[in-house]
């Protein structure tokens, strides 16, 4: 059996950068710092350890039961990737803008590792109409469920070690890094969400 029966290495990649761009671990790092920035040390690496474990729970259950979902709704795949294209090439906007006006601010009383920091800001909307396409994609093939399982844990890992270690990410690159990167991500995210809506418009012509 070829090394492609275990281990798809194309989706592997794909999947791993596409979540990178779309979840943005630094950028993540000045809101989590926001919410988190006076607590002490050990609560900032629970914090983080909290929200990453919410976000892979959420991603896991839609790769798992999203298809699932999507056929009892009657949602296509085709309406799936251009609803998630237009998504994306909206976040994609704030980024290249600078715009981000989902940065909620944190409350005594409530767990910010889970609300807003697990969902909606890492398991957004946009990470979850990925997975589900990249579900599709692997199309019942061994090697491509775990590509696609290891590239969730692996863009997970980097969410954890970018907030876990958030202080050391800003002293090294700094507030300018962290625009630099997200100006990046914007525009990597803008080509991503134009092929996901070209592909949606071909899947609608074929009749798919």
């Amino acid at each position: 059996m070829a090394l492609q029966d275990f281990f798809d290495a194309k989706l592997f990649m794909e999947a791993s950068i596409t979540l990178v761009v779309i979840m943005d671990p630094p950028g993540t790092v000045p809101v989590f710092l926001s919410l988190t920035g006076r607590k002490p040390v050990a609560a900032r690496a629970r914090a983080a350890r909290q929200a990453v474990l919410v976000s892979l729970l959420v991603i896991t259950l839609f790769a798992v039961a999203g298809q699932a979902i999507l056929a009892y709704l009657g949602i296509g795949i085709p309406a799936l990737q251009g609803a998630g294209g237009l998504l994306l090439l909206l976040i994609a906007l704030d980024l290249l803008t600078g715009k981000n006006s989902a940065q909620p601010e944190a409350t005594e009383d409530v767990n910010v590792a889970l609300v807003p920091l697990g969902t909606p800001l890492l398991a957004g909307p946009g990470a979850i109409a990925a997975t589900i396409v990249f579900v599709r994609q692997a199309d019942g093939q061994l090697g491509a469920y775990i590509a696609l399982a290891l590239a969730i844990v692996t863009v997970h890992l980097v969410l954890f070690l970018c907030m876990r270690y958030s202080g050391v990410v800003i002293r090294v690159i700094k507030e300018s890094g962290i625009t630099l990167l997200a100006k990046i991500a914007g525009l990597l995210l803008a080509a991503i969400a134009v092929e996901l809506v070209a592909d949606a418009v071909r899947g609608f012509v074929a009749g798919v």
